[in-house]
């Protein structure tokens, strides 16, 4: 079997589950496979020392950095995040700059993102990182194509993910790519995780995603919505449960959540129905009128529109077995 030799960069303040994570995936394929060989793995820091992570966890690398590409670049270079990646060191972004574009496939978890920017590794590519550094990535490297919404994205060989357990979902992708379906549902389970989010699920919920009002009739309003997503959620019949004009109530939800009152029911019924379509046996039309768009081809155009897909493909990918 081809082996994919995958590299995991260590230093100071990073954070540890973007590098267990990741590994365990690609360690559990090996086995699923029968071949623990199918990703050796290696982690390796500047001088190959141990390092400290940010929660205090102490890791020793398998290797200095130099020595770990001595006989060649890995398969998968893989950067982890963490509160180290905030004031790297110029040595570490050195190296990537150096090592990093002679790698198949280079992949980043969390705020590693920001190590491969200054390296200079980024520009003109699409990424994503943790949603909290993404403003930050976009400021300080505008030649980078920041999307602060999905969780992982691909760009060619190179794979970004958002924060922590997305660098999960992302190696699960990537054994899916290497190995088949199969081997990466034998992690999954393993792991007792979902097979894979798809890349492009938001990092929040939509609730999450905006600001929670501060006033209790919109904030109470929120919550409702989120759990009526089939009512009738037009601005005036909100603007009504509010006891507010409906121009009166729509500048009050903005000012206060940050989005207009239709993004927000869109976001909250796209959510639902894909929830519905992921854990339950419900047909395209039960989930479309429980989601509040009333027909299957409202819902269609609505999946399309935000995940490019449509809502039966959606769920041939993402469907959970029941039982």
């Amino acid at each position: 079997m081809t082996q994919r030799p995958v590299l995991v960069v260590l230093f100071d303040g990073v954070q540890s589950l973007d590098v267990t994570g990741p590994v365990e995936v690609f360690a559990g394929a090996g086995r699923a496979v029968g071949d623990p060989a199918a990703y050796p793995i290696r982690t390796a820091s500047l001088d190959g020392g141990p390092v400290r992570a940010h929660s205090g966890l102490r890791l020793l690398p398998d290797a200095a950095l130099a020595d770990a590409v001595a006989d060649g670049p890995p398969h998968t270079l893989l950067v982890p995040g963490g509160e180290g990646t905030r004031r790297p060191d110029p040595e570490l972004i050195d190296w990537l700059r150096g090592h990093a574009p002679r790698a198949e496939r280079l992949v980043s978890v969390c705020t590693g993102a920001l190590l491969l920017a200054e390296a200079g590794l980024l520009d003109g590519r699409r990424v994503t990182t943790h949603w909290s550094v993404c403003e930050h990535l976009a400021r300080r490297h505008p030649e980078v194509d920041v999307d602060p919404d999905p969780i992982f994205v691909r760009d060619g060989r190179l794979a970004t993910s958002a924060g922590v357990t997305a660098g999960i979902d992302l190696a699960l992708a990537l054994v899916e790519e290497d190995l088949g379906h199969e081997a990466a549902l034998t992690v999954a389970r393993h792991l007792v995780v979902f097979l894979r989010r798809p890349g492009n699920q938001a990092q929040f919920s939509a609730q999450l995603s905006a600001q929670t009002a501060r006033r209790a009739p919109l904030r109470d309003l929120q919550h409702w919505i989120t759990e009526h997503p089939g009512a009738d959620l037009s601005v005036e019949a909100l603007a009504a449960r509010a006891r507010l004009s409906p121009r009166h109530f729509a500048r009050a939800f903005h000012s206060e959540t940050g989005t207009t009152p239709g993004r927000y029911v869109d976001r909250v019924r796209l959510e639902h129905a894909r929830r519905l379509l992921e854990e339950t046996a419900d047909g395209v039309q039960e989930v479309a009128r429980a989601a509040g768009y009333g027909t299957p081809e409202a819902m269609r155009r609505a999946f399309v529109k935000a995940l490019g897909t449509a809502p039966a493909d959606y769920r041939r990918r993402f469907h959970a077995p029941i039982g």
